[in-house]
């Protein structure tokens, strides 16, 4: 017999809520999938603010919630399990979500699980292309993430290859978007000028990409820097910002390390599949050197559609229908929010 889980995203500033079905076979079906977004209270600071973050949760908690049941044409009786991201991110925000999902699943008798938000942007892929390949190689680029990670099993098995050294892909576009006069969050805007752009206007640098450098790790602070310095020079000149080369040729460095590492580390991992998430993932020419790069060497590439690579209450519970699926321990009820979870611990 088929269950219904529920899934309960609030890591940083969007508040999710996603409903999928677990067939008997193991497949995993979307519902419903509702967020409750608070950039916009954040953009006039540039960047999230926990404390608005939290507050914000607790407001569209219950009003989410509804929508994706009103959405799936379902009622809470009709959940099996609750699955709720238990980490990494902002603690309040992460507070909000674990107490919502405790009181649901107190109040309904269902399973708990406390998931890694990580690993829900991987699980997601499995609502759009069906189950994941063993082992499987993720690129996860986010706003707070940049990681390269072996998937041998999504439910209970994931190690990190490599990671960002200092700021996350996303973090640069936002600094940069910043240095443009752009809005926020940056990634949209970024990508919108760059189609205007041109890519080779500006050799802006590939970051730890030398011969002494981890080869799967990353670092873009040096290239938001670089950014910054060359937009400096210019103004000093009297000089007008080409704001779309700058963007351009800024987006191209970033995917061009992003690929290019992802590549080489399928190549030795022996791995003959990509996925790509996170909400870096929607940009255009991160998924267009991807497909071109995965063509060239034979690698089949996986790329959520946009609206699931951003964060969201489905990644949570499709990562859930899987450890279910697994039979993996449930949760405590007095288990906490975990704001450093390492991406290896799947479920509490």
């Amino acid at each position: 017999m088929s269950r219904i889980i529920m899934g309960i995203e609030s890591s940083c500033d969007e508040t999710g809520v996603g409903l999928v079905r677990l067939h008997d076979d193991g497949a995993v079906e979307l519902l419903a999938d509702e967020v409750a977004s608070s950039v916009e209270q954040h953009a006039r600071f540039g960047g999230v603010v926990p404390e608005v973050a939290s507050r914000a949760h607790l407001e569209a908690m219950v009003p989410t919630t509804e929508r994706a049941f009103e959405k799936a044409g379902l009622s809470l009786s009709d959940v099996d399990a609750i699955a709720v991201t238990a980490g990494p991110g902002l603690a309040g925000a992460l507070l909000v979500g674990v107490s919502a999902a405790k009181a649901y699943a107190t109040a309904l008798d269902v399973p708990l699980y406390g998931v890694n938000h990580l690993a829900g942007h991987i699980a997601v892929d499995t609502l759009q292309h069906g189950p994941l390949p063993a082992p499987c190689l993720a690129l996860l680029v986010s706003g707070g993430h940049t990681q390269l990670l072996r998937v041998d099993d999504i439910a209970s098995s994931i190690t990190e290859l490599g990671s960002t050294v200092d700021d996350a892909a996303g973090e640069a576009y936002d600094k940069v978007a910043r240095v443009l006069g752009l809005p926020y969050p940056g990634g949209p805007p970024i990508d919108k000028a760059a189609k205007n752009g041109n890519p080779s206007a500006i050799a802006f640098p590939r970051g730890m990409t030398g011969p002494r450098d981890a080869k799967n790790d990353f670092s873009f602070s040096g290239l938001k820097t670089s950014v910054a310095r060359w937009v400096e020079a210019a103004a000093r000149r009297g000089e007008e910002i080409p704001v779309d080369d700058v963007a351009a040729s800024f987006q191209e460095a970033v995917a061009d390390v992003l690929t290019m590492k992802a590549i080489r580390a399928a190549k030795e991992q022996g791995i003959g599949t990509l996925v790509i998430s996170g909400g870096v993932a929607a940009n255009s020419r991160l998924s267009s050197l991807a497909a071109e790069r995965c063509a060239a060497a034979g690698i089949e590439l996986r790329v959520p559609r946009p609206r699931l690579c951003t964060d969201n209450g489905a990644m949570i519970a499709a990562l859930g229908a899987h450890v279910v699926a697994a039979k993996r321990p449930t949760a405590r009820l007095d288990f906490s929010a975990n704001p450093a979870l390492p991406v290896n611990v799947v479920s509490l």
